[in-house]
């Protein structure tokens, strides 16, 4: 290296260096003020939830409003997740289910969600997933909720109609799809494998890239994956951490049709998230089949001022032309306005059902 570019880059690479080591005592200073809080906490409520999704919403909030730059603030959102994630370990270790095996979609929200300081307890399936919670065998589950391209996850849909599980937190995710094979070529490859949704974002892709060959569905993106890296005659769809999970090599990536491929995540378990100031409310309702019942069962929502930012119908599967209305509302249930909202919505309902208030992402 250039004697006179040395010179310039010593005294600064010492000073980060020196700031590296400031911000190692203060996060050693922040971990032990967490275990006080513990300490205070369990002394109070010995069987206490060592997650406070609204606590943890703000923290990132706050930090983003005050930052004055040049560190990004979306990267605020990675780096105290993780952070957060490190203390809250330190204070008691939580087990996330989602569906497996390693290096899903699922997974990646997980993470980016409560960090990487948590036990993984990979499932089979999203029924797993809410069953490990509901025994107790993990504190938290991410499932997919709804796709940009391919709509709702209906699976999901009907665990959330029939579990007791509330949302407690969400995650908006990019979408990335690779084919991947074990020699990073289609030399031999005779069928594409992938989740039924991964196939449906790509099949355009697919269609013009490889119209001959047979697409065959797996549990999961990462099962393709796993299934590829023992077969080499096939070829899988999945993201770029299920490729290095299973020592594949990329044939392409970003093959999904829609560029702006987003899956939504939500994050499920047994406690009450407190309002955290920026939230969104999410229920189940069914409407008496008759004229002009939908628009009544909306209406306390205008009537309120309350926004509602999505619904999305499933069949209530009684052969009666029936359906699920599923409404995700903006603010949280203890907000006065919501909660008149969703008291007048009760007694209009045929059907009614509180799926949760959590932190917008």
């Amino acid at each position: 290296m250039d004697k006179t570019l040395q010179n310039q880059l010593s005294p600064l690479r010492d000073r980060i260096d020196a700031i590296d080591k400031q911000i190692l005592d203060l996060l050693n200073q922040r971990a032990q003020a967490a275990l006080d809080v513990g300490k205070v906490k369990h002394a109070f409520d010995a069987d206490g939830a060592v997650l406070k999704p609204e606590r943890e919403a703000n923290i990132v909030r706050s930090l983003q409003a005050g930052n004055g730059g040049p560190f990004p603030s979306p990267a605020i959102d990675a780096v105290w997740t993780q952070i957060i994630s490190a203390c809250r370990g330190l204070e008691s270790t939580m087990t996330v289910a989602y569906l497996g095996p390693q290096g899903s979609f699922s997974e990646q929200a997980a993470l980016e969600h409560f960090g990487n300081s948590v036990e993984k307890l990979r499932c089979d399936s999203f029924d797993e997933v809410f069953r490990a919670v509901e025994a107790g065998q993990a504190q938290v589950g991410m499932v997919p909720v709804e796709n940009s391209t391919e709509g709702a996850v209906n699976r999901t849909l009907d665990l959330l109609l029939n579990s007791s599980l509330k949302v407690l937190g969400e995650r908006s995710l990019s979408i990335h799809h690779c084919l991947m094979t074990q020699s990073g070529t289609m030399q031999g490859i005779k069928r594409v494998m992938a989740h039924p949704q991964a196939l449906a974002q790509c099949q355009a892709w697919l269609s013009r890239h490889y119209p001959n060959l047979a697409r065959d569905a797996a549990s999961s993106n990462a099962e393709a994956a796993r299934i590829a890296a023992e077969d080499p005659t096939v070829a899988a769809i999945a993201g770029s951490m299920a490729a290095q999970a299973w020592g594949l090599e990329l044939v392409a990536q970003g093959i999904q049709d829609d560029a702006q491929n987003r899956t939504r995540f939500l994050a499920v378990g047994a406690i009450e998230t407190l309002p955290s100031g920026h939230d969104k409310t999410s229920v189940i309702m069914a409407v008496p089949n008759r004229a002009g019942a939908v628009y009544e069962m909306l209406a306390p929502l205008a009537d309120n001022g309350v926004s509602m930012t999505r619904l999305e119908s499933r069949p209530a599967r009684t052969g009666q032309w029936e359906y699920y209305f599923y409404v995700d509302l903006l603010g949280h249930r203890n907000d006065p306005a919501v909660a008149t909202a969703l008291a007048q919505l009760k007694k209009k309902a045929a059907f009614f059902k509180e799926l949760g208030s959590y932190p917008i992402q």
